[in-house]
């Protein structure tokens, strides 16, 4: 199925590819721009749409630089164990006069009574030093470290999960990414980001998305799985995917499918952009987390995750049996990013 999208993108031409025009027969990719950026400051919890941010190769700025974790067993939680995590509001205030360049304020729905709080944007490495160093915090299969949040953030977070947990704010020691099948000698580092630093995805994927759950919504085997009929409209918000760069333009449903490398060009938003290339190194297998509602918390029994299993496997060949949406992202330095930007498709994947 890859093979095919990459043969289908491939017979298409424009400005975003190398060909100097349209042969007979082919039809033209639209110019792909930045539509949305979000930042998800704490992992799993809200996340907060922006206009423009600075990246590293680590990925936006602080976005995952902050988790939630199990006192006990340490394991960085997530919306998966925690619905009501995707209800907390991390919002990020800079304060250029301030010594930690501004706070970070975490609020909650008003029906927990759980107060809001602050904790510092960019601890200084003297604040750094006063908190303990937390080891072998575990996600998925790697291990990492963190610093502790001071009183009261596990103390809030405790009574609002209902479960002994403490906030960390990432540690010093370098978080190894896998290398991938494209890219078998990846040589990147990642915060609390399930695996790479960056998540992209484009609205044609998101809508053909909506347009399948809408489908199903309408059959008999569908109500069975689950798809109920509030989902006929198909309408799926991007955020339950939890990216940090949106595409749009292309005309093509999952063209980020095909695409190897993008490059950021000058838009209106971002003049003179000295953005690093972003290398695509693989495709985002999808869990059930995407099933949680971020309006409400509640977990939807088959949307999207079932909707997804019936048209979207088969497409990682590390993970044939998991449905993808979305690629992961590794940037290859420092840049700005701007919703508006066109986005250049530098390099294709091969397969």
């Amino acid at each position: 199925m890859l093979s095919s999208l990459v043969e289908y993108a491939s017979s298409w031409t424009g400005q975003n590819t190398d060909s100097d025009g349209a042969a007979e027969g082919t039809k033209e990719i639209g110019p792909m721009k930045v539509s949305q950026l979000f930042i998800h400051p704490i992992k799993s919890c809200r996340g907060t749409s922006v206009q423009q941010a600075r990246f590293t190769s680590e990925g936006l700025e602080y976005d995952r630089k902050w988790a939630i974790i199990d006192a006990e067993t340490r394991k960085v939680l997530t919306a998966r164990d925690i619905p009501e995590m995707v209800l907390i509001t991390p919002t990020i205030e800079p304060d250029p006069s301030s010594p930690d360049g501004g706070s970070l304020t975490i609020s909650f729905p008003p029906s927990s009574d759980c107060a809001a709080f602050s904790t510092p944007l960019n601890p200084s490495p003297d604040m750094l030093e006063r908190w303990a160093v937390l080891h072998g915090l575990k996600i998925w299969s790697h291990t990492t470290d963190g610093c502790l949040v001071p009183a009261p953030a596990s103390d809030v977070l405790s009574a609002y999960t209902k479960r002994r947990v403490q906030l960390v704010y990432k540690g010093p020691a370098p978080r190894a990414c896998d290398p991938t099948r494209a890219f078998p000698a990846l040589q990147a580092t990642v915060r609390y980001q399930d695996g790479y630093p960056l998540l992209l995805v484009s609205e044609e994927g998101l809508e053909e998305v909506g347009k399948v759950i809408g489908e199903w919504a309408g059959k008999e085997e569908g109500v069975k799985m689950g798809v109920g009929e509030k989902w006929r409209e198909g309408k799926v918000g991007v955020e339950r995917f939890r990216p940090n760069i949106v595409l749009k333009g292309s005309g093509v449903p999952f063209i980020e499918d095909a695409l190897q490398e993008i490059s950021l060009l000058p838009s209106k938003a971002n003049q003179n952009p000295t953005a690093a290339p972003i290398s695509l190194v693989a495709k985002c297998p999808r869990c059930l987390l995407p099933n949680v509602d971020p309006e409400d918390g509640t977990r939807d029994k088959a949307v999207p995750f079932k909707v997804l299993m019936k048209f979207r496997t088969g497409l990682d060949p590390e993970n044939m049996r998991s449905p993808c949406f979305g690629c992961n992202g590794v940037p290859r330095g420092d840049g700005v990013v701007c919703v508006g930007d066109d986005v250049a498709v530098t390099k294709w994947l091969e397969e």
